[in-house]
């Protein structure tokens, strides 16, 4: 059966526009959260996958994809009101949020808005270690170097997320659709995360903490549960930061397994 996935729009809290897809009908909705410089489209595989028998939406974040980037504050809790915008705008409830990479974090900052409609929040490839405050100053640097040289940058980055025997394929393809985010929008998304505390949102999460993560980098279970003591986490063997796009079969078997997990 095919699916049919809608693009649709809505106003952030500051008047950006947001573009997103959303398709399917059921509870628990399901919202997937691109990571930094990706975009909705990464999705698609779990839009097709779920929309049977869940409402589920994805989004472009200010700066990515087909959203605007005419913002003043790009930090993750700004990040994290655009999610909750979606999710007025669609009237979602009993809602589950993934976020992949950095926007595992922005899932939280998310549910912190929208307390009484989260099931629970999902990292994809994040949540690793929650234990630190990002340095200003590596922040700084690192989004210098994207403004100087995105290009070079956005092809680094990517080596670094899949394991060396990936599909070149599919890398190619991740690091086609990361060349269209704005160098300026990186540049003004990496200065907005300078100082976050990754740990102290996580404390304040009333809801079930889940991850389905890689193994290109090891994830602290026993570290994150110190914070948030039921945090629990699949491993991918032999995966890199982005699941859907390499094994996104498997990868919506977890889903599955999560979300029976989250509503049973």
């Amino acid at each position: 059966m095919s699916v049919k996935i809608k693009r649709k729009t809505c106003l952030a809290h500051d008047k950006v526009n947001i573009v997103y897809s959303a398709c399917g009908k059921g509870e628990p909705a399901l919202f997937f959260i691109h990571g930094g410089l990706a975009e909705r489209t990464f999705w698609d595989k779990q839009l097709e996958a779920f929309c049977t028998n869940h409402r589920v939406v994805a989004l472009d974040l200010p700066g990515h994809g087909e959203s605007g980037s005419n913002r003043e504050n790009w930090g993750l809790p700004e990040f994290g009101a655009d999610v909750k915008a979606v999710a007025d705008a669609e009237k979602l409830d009993n809602l589950i949020l993934f976020g992949n990479s950095l926007d595992g974090p922005v899932a939280v900052e998310a549910a912190l808005l929208m307390p009484k409609r989260i099931i629970g929040v999902v990292g994809i490839d994040s949540f690793q270690r929650i234990d630190y405050v990002i340095p200003p100053e590596e922040m700084q640097k690192r989004a210098r170097a994207f403004r100087d040289d995105y290009p070079g940058m956005v092809k680094e980055m990517v080596d670094m997320l899949f394991h060396k025997d990936a599909d070149p394929d599919i890398m190619a393809e991740a690091e086609k659709r990361m060349q269209k985010t704005p160098p300026e929008a990186a540049y003004k998304m990496f200065l907005g995360m300078s100082g976050y505390d990754n740990a102290a949102p996580v404390r304040k999460l009333t809801v079930p903490l889940r991850a389905i993560n890689g193994d290109i980098y090891p994830t602290d279970v026993e570290g994150v549960r110190k914070i948030k003591p039921d945090f629990d986490a699949i491993i991918m063997e032999h995966m890199g930061h982005y699941p859907m796009l390499e094994r996104p079969e498997e990868f919506n078997r977890y889903i599955a397994s999560v979300i029976a997990e989250l509503t049973r």
